[in-house]
């Protein structure tokens, strides 16, 4: 490696050169001493975490009489020079219990007398955030802290570049989404959001497992971009000569297993959308979509309340959450009202305002919306139901009788043509689900599909493509279904109450540093 390769920082950063000069040191002893500068040879046996769990309890002369010989290794976050013995805190990456304050943290009591005196001055020229292995018995300390007192320390990696403050961390939110793995070192509180992350998304897939979903793979790039009404990521695929596009949704292709025989299939994985970012939207983002045989929307909200109740329980311990310091009633049966319902409810309206054409194109305009001339009633009680009530919804709400002209792949209504079987999922004033009973009349979908290309043809970059092959799967004929998406990313939002996605996005989509 050249410099050339080296940022302005690293040069000009005083205690980083100081790092690198030391590094240079130990390069020259290493080479002298025929070893490694940067070894790997060294394999923990324990983890603090476990340590801590299984002897923390125990009293000093019990602790004492059992003579535990442990083997960690682990970053140094901490270190007092105290003369001839000295104290320091190694971080692994093991976690304790719910409610534990020592996740991965256990101190090493350093002795110039079991050290000597080499080792020792070498331990005191050692900076944190170096990664070191350490042997020795475990012991107590006059304070009653869980401690190894070291009798064999080696340096494994050394650290070039200096650590947040203890005390403040990283203070600059935006660097800590792009130096991550900065972010998971001094915040403890990161580390376990993102536990809490696979903690949901194990959980999740276990559940649907459990309830005899098969879990599969759909295509990334797909020649026409479909499931959603979204603006999609556009690249070309040189072999093939044609343009391609990252996936909205996978939904066209989940439905088509249905149809080859798969009753119940879901897949977890990442859709892209080329829209704008917020606390609420990142350009790529993880969700689970699934589906049944023979089952209608009704079925699937009864199914997503449980899913969500049990991705609770194993990412938190309870269904009685909080969120922004208000409580979430996960454990407690989720409300379902229409859209017009809603209005009544939330909006203010009266019931025969609710369903009066003129009342809602004013109340419309006093948001500040103008609604298109070709709104009808359903549409229009959507428009003002995303305007005014949606963020009203705290409690888990699903709302459902959702217009034909916002669902062009859900199945309409028996009892009211102009609405579909169709649900969404709202929690704290956010969209978590969306769910319907699926369209499978071949006829019916090509005639949605060709209404959205002409509205596509009218300026609408989010409006569907039309899917001949998917026309053709369902011409094959898909039995009775219902299916549905369910944001991950949004829920572990919640779960961790956490105010921004990026916060729950281990490397989420961010402006070029300059």
């Amino acid at each position: 490696m050249t410099n050339d390769l080296l940022t302005p920082d690293q040069d000009d950063n005083k205690l980083t050169t100081e790092r690198r000069e030391k590094l240079s040191g130990l390069r020259a002893q290493a080479k002298a001493a025929g070893q490694a500068v940067f070894p790997n040879d060294f394999k923990p046996l324990h983890h603090a975490a476990d340590l801590q769990q299984q002897y923390a309890a125990l009293e000093t002369e019990a602790l004492e009489a059992q003579a535990v010989a442990v083997v960690v290794a682990g970053r140094m976050m901490l270190k007092r020079i105290m003369g001839k013995a000295s104290f320091a805190t190694l971080q692994d990456g093991s976690f304790g219990a719910a409610g534990s304050t020592d996740h991965g943290r256990i101190q090493l009591f350093v002795s110039r007398e079991a050290l000597g005196e080499e080792a020792y001055d070498a331990f005191k020229r050692s900076d944190l955030g170096d990664i070191l292995g350490a042997s020795g018995l475990l012991f107590k300390t006059r304070t009653g802290e869980l401690s190894v007192k070291v009798t064999s320390l080696r340096l494994l990696t050394k650290s070039l570049r200096p650590l947040p403050d203890k005390f403040h961390g990283m203070a600059d939110q935006e660097q800590k989404y792009r130096q991550r793995y900065v972010d998971l070192i001094a915040d403890e509180q990161a580390r376990l959001r993102f536990v809490a992350r696979s903690k949901t998304v194990s959980a999740i897939r276990a559940f649907m497992v459990d309830n005899a979903f098969l879990e599969v793979e759909t295509p990334m790039l797909h020649p026409i971009p479909g499931g959603a009404n979204a603006k999609p990521f556009v690249t070309h695929h040189n072999a093939l000569d044609q343009q391609m596009f990252l996936r909205i949704a996978p939904e066209l292709y989940l439905k088509r297993l249905i149809v080859g025989g798969f009753e119940r299939v879901f897949e977890i994985n990442r859709s892209f959308r080329n829209e704008g970012i917020s606390v609420r939207h990142n350009p790529e983002f993880t969700m689970m979509e699934f589906y049944a045989a023979y089952w209608n929307h009704h079925d699937l909200m009864d199914f997503t309340e449980q899913l969500l109740r049990h991705a609770a329980v194993a990412a938190t311990g309870s269904a009685q959450i909080s969120y922004a310091g208000k409580p979430v009633a996960l454990n407690e049966p989720f409300a379902r009202l229409s859209v017009r319902d809603s209005l009544v409810k939330f909006a203010g309206l009266s019931e025969a305002e609710a369903v009066d054409a003129a009342v809602l194109h004013a109340r419309l305009r006093a948001q500040g919306e103008e609604p298109p001339a070709h709104w009808g009633l359903s549409a229009l009680q959507f428009g003002l139901f995303e305007a005014v009530v949606e963020a009203q919804l705290w409690q888990p709400t699903f709302i459902i009788d959702y217009p034909v002209e916002v669902s062009p792949l859900a199945r309409a209504s028996d009892a009211d043509p102009s609405i579909t079987e169709r649900f969404e999922l709202f929690i704290t004033g956010r969209e978590f689900g969306n769910g319907f009973s699926e369209l499978n009349d071949a006829e019916d979908q090509a005639a949605r599909f060709q209404s959205q290309v002409a509205n596509k043809d009218a300026g609408d970059e989010e409006a569907m493509y039309y899917d001949a092959d998917f026309i053709r799967a369902l011409e094959y004929g898909m039995p009775p279904t219902g299916g549905c998406g369910v944001g991950l990313d949004r829920l572990v939002m919640l779960l961790t109450d956490s105010p921004s996605i990026r916060d729950v996005i281990l490397f989420p989509a961010l402006r070029r540093e300059s």
